[in-house]
């Protein structure tokens, strides 16, 4: 008798193999190889003037440094550095040193897996758990972070933090700046904290993040408190309008630091608060109209500066200036503060 019996491994959650994931990996080898290889030639092209007294090149290439492990997005990619040697002596002067701009002498991850790391803690993922969210995210060879490490990680980002809130803002220029709060809930809490953030418009059209601090909800004093100190690092050029919601305590706070400043009502907040002076039960039927209208009368006066130059028809149609259809709805785009 004959034993056909087969014995089936099955295969395990981290023996899976991802065949699209191994040729990235395989190319993105391959090709740090290269980048690092040709950084280190145009290092040394540049240089090829340097000479020893005896006429011979006193920079050359000295083999490679140990292979390390890389962590990326798509897993740990082995590479090893190029090293360069300078055979000048004291005579010569200061000794040239090839340090890589691709690779790093002390590099263990790429940015954007640096970038990953704060998200997730942001996120709420306690220290302890890194590694088996980085592991989900990344697979099997995913960086080992360890409480310890993570710890030392959050340190440098809060140094980084400070340093940013501290940076110089007086070759600053911004034409125009958004105001809001936004309310997170960070990890278990169990109430949101109102963060004031402001951002602002270069006169390129860039937008940027010029600061942001934790307020007591959208309070005027939080809201000078952040102002006072955008404009104390530097900022001593008004803009030359202020975008917010109907939250008061802003436009109180900029009339004192920025008087010069003009205001203009969010026109998203707008448009959405007019859409809530409409009953419920007969909200739905006439939607789809009020939308068409709306969005008529937000492209027609985005575009022309105001109702005063904007489409009229769209406007008086829905109530502008006391007329129309919806005078009570249409009446809060004649308000700035709706």
């Amino acid at each position: 008798m004959t034993d056909t019996t087969n014995v089936v491994q099955f295969r395990q959650p981290d023996d899976v193999d991802d065949p699209l994931t191994e040729v990235l990996r395989a190319g993105a080898r391959r090709l740090l190889a290269q980048a690092v290889e040709l950084e280190a030639e145009a290092f040394l092209a540049a240089r090829d003037d340097l000479r020893l007294p005896d006429g011979r090149s006193r920079l050359v290439r000295h083999g490679h440094g140990p292979e390390r492990q890389v962590q990326t997005g798509i897993g740990p990619v082995p590479v090893s550095r190029v090293k360069i040697r300078d055979r000048g002596g004291a005579e010569e002067g200061e000794r040239v040193r090839f340090s890589s701009a691709i690779l790093p002498r002390w590099a263990r991850r790429t940015k954007s897996l640096d970038a990953l790391l704060p998200v997730l803690y942001l996120r709420g993922v306690s220290t302890g758990d890194f590694q088996e969210a980085l592991t989900a995210l990344l697979g099997k060879d995913a960086p080992n972070l360890s409480p310890a490490v993570v710890g030392r990680l959050t340190a440098e980002w809060q140094v980084e933090y400070e340093h940013w809130q501290a940076r110089d803002l007086s070759a600053r220029r911004y034409v125009y700046v958004w105001a809001d709060g936004v309310y997170l809930q960070a990890r278990m809490e169990d109430h949101s904290e109102c963060m004031l953030v402001l951002i602002g418009a270069t006169p390129e059209g860039r937008k940027e993040l010029v600061g942001f601090q934790v307020g007591v909800r959208e309070s005027a004093q939080s809201w000078r408190e952040l102002l006072v100190e955008v404009k104390r690092r530097g900022l001593a050029i008004a803009p030359e309008i202020a975008v917010g919601d109907g939250a008061l305590g802003f436009w109180k706070a900029l009339d004192e630091v920025w008087p010069s400043t003009r205001h203009q009502r969010c026109w998203v907040h707008k448009i959405a608060n007019w859409t809530c002076f409409r009953k419920v039960e007969s909200f739905p039927e006439m939607k789809g109209e009020l939308d068409d209208e709306a969005a008529t009368i937000y492209e027609g006066i985005r575009g022309r500066g105001g109702p005063a130059g904007g489409d009229q028809r769209a406007y008086a149609a829905c109530g502008g200036g006391g007329s129309g259809r919806w005078p009570v709805y249409a009446g809060t785009l004649d308000r700035p503060s709706s």
